[in-house]
């Protein structure tokens, strides 16, 4: 057990929007944003001055991407930091397994603390390690304000399942990123990719998601040059733990 200590102040009282984002979720959601509110500030994992747009900037801006994802979705996400946005989508769909995959262990520490606190630890697994060195795959894999969007390719796809799908989250410059990237996902065989534009009419900022499914005949070390990758527990990545979506 962390020495973090419990929250002592509450964050800011949520917005409308989060009432409508989060439906019956909101008083967990409370419990998320005090925590990000206190000892994510305190240990570094969110700025001091972000604490009056804990919601809008983050909260929301993170859980809004949630119907993208089927019923009962299985995903890992990486460079979770704070849990933006694995620790949210936890939050506000019940339904959801999560593997949150960060590489510092000051920031797994608060995570597992956070995951225990929110009564979480039925579905949300933390794991301490960068993405290319994890023995999982999913259906789905998640990041936001990770890296550039080649790069969360070569990191993601090997955690894919065959079809899975990277969900990235990124700003306005979301399709011209997408469209800087093309000729790299073209020689993996990447045939769909798109931005979704997000919670329009429902938060005062829509968000935008780089979607991109991984192809059938895209193998595992896809972005490694062929490589095989120790995996989080010594084994190589052509040996992955596929994740059970119904575990």
């Amino acid at each position: 057990m962390s020495d973090i200590p419990a929250p002592v102040a509450a964050a800011p009282e949520p917005p409308a929007e989060a009432v409508v984002v989060f439906g019956d979720q909101l008083p967990l959601a409370r419990r998320y944003a005090d925590l990000l509110a206190t000892t994510g500030i305190s240990h570094g994992l969110v700025g001091p001055r972000e604490a009056p747009r804990l919601w809008s900037r983050h909260l929301v801006n993170c859980a809004v991407m949630h119907p993208l994802l089927p019923e009962g979705a299985t995903l890992v996400d990486i460079g979770s930091g704070a849990g933006l946005p694995g620790l949210a989508l936890a939050v506000a769909r019940p339904d959801l397994r999560i593997h949150l995959v960060e590489p510092l262990l000051r920031r797994t520490a608060w995570l597992e603390v956070a995951v225990e606190e929110l009564e979480l630890g039925d579905r949300v697994t933390v794991h301490r390690g960068r993405a290319e060195e994890m023995s999982l795959t999913a259906p789905f894999v998640t990041a936001r304000a990770v890296a550039s969007l080649d790069k969360l390719v070569r990191w993601s796809f090997p955690l894919l399942q065959s079809e899975g799908r990277l969900l990235a989250l990124k700003g306005e410059a979301a399709a011209r990123e997408l469209e800087d990237a093309r000729p790299m996902l073209s020689t993996l065989g990447v045939v769909r990719a798109h931005v979704h534009v997000v919670g329009e009419g429902v938060v005062s900022e829509p968000v935008r998601v780089v979607d991109i499914e991984r192809p059938a005949t895209t193998g595992h070390g896809a972005g490694h040059g062929g490589r095989r990758k120790k995996g989080a527990h010594g084994r190589s990545a052509q040996g992955r733990k596929r994740v059970d979506p119904r575990s």
